[in-house]
């Protein structure tokens, strides 16, 4: 799985709000159900920034394309910028079937979560200290639920 990762200036170089209204642009175009959908959800997504659970913890997108990573960066990294990547996405990653997680910190997670489900179905939250899935623990977890295994010994004989 290919992964493209975005960092976005944050608070104080633009209000939460902004930042948020930047990441809608380049995850889905104007008009569309995905833009409607995450401007719905654009109070919490913009309290999550203001946080700065975007900090360390991703958002992350799962759909049509490579996987999508958003940071943000806050203070003298979002003033100076420097570490900014805003580029437009080569694919659009909310065309047809895709999934949104929001990290959240532990405190918030309960309230975050409702507000989530009563506006989206496709847009949840997770806990921001929990390690995300990494490539390789993708493939060995499909690899077990496929019942494939690799004996070295026989793989080296010659």
């Amino acid at each position: 799985m290919t992964v493209v990762a975005r960092k976005i200036k944050a608070t104080p170089a633009r209000p939460a709000s902004e930042a948020w209204q930047i990441i809608v642009d380049l995850l889905a175009p104007g008009g569309s159900t995905a833009q409607t959908e995450l401007l719905s959800v654009g109070g919490i997504a913009s309290s999550l920034i203001a946080s700065q659970a975007m900090r360390s913890a991703p958002i992350v997108v799962y759909g049509s394309g490579p996987r999508v990573r958003i940071y943000c960066l806050y203070d003298e990294d979002a003033i100076e910028g420097e570490q900014a990547n805003e580029q437009k996405l080569a694919t659009c990653p909310t065309e047809g079937d895709w999934s949104m997680s929001l990290p959240v910190p532990a405190e918030d997670l309960n309230w975050v979560r409702e507000s989530l489900e009563k506006r989206s179905s496709r847009i949840t939250a997770r806990d921001m200290s929990q390690p995300l899935l990494t490539e390789t623990s993708d493939e060995e977890s499909e690899r077990k639920a496929a019942g494939a295994t690799i004996n070295p010994e026989a793989f080296f004989r010659s």
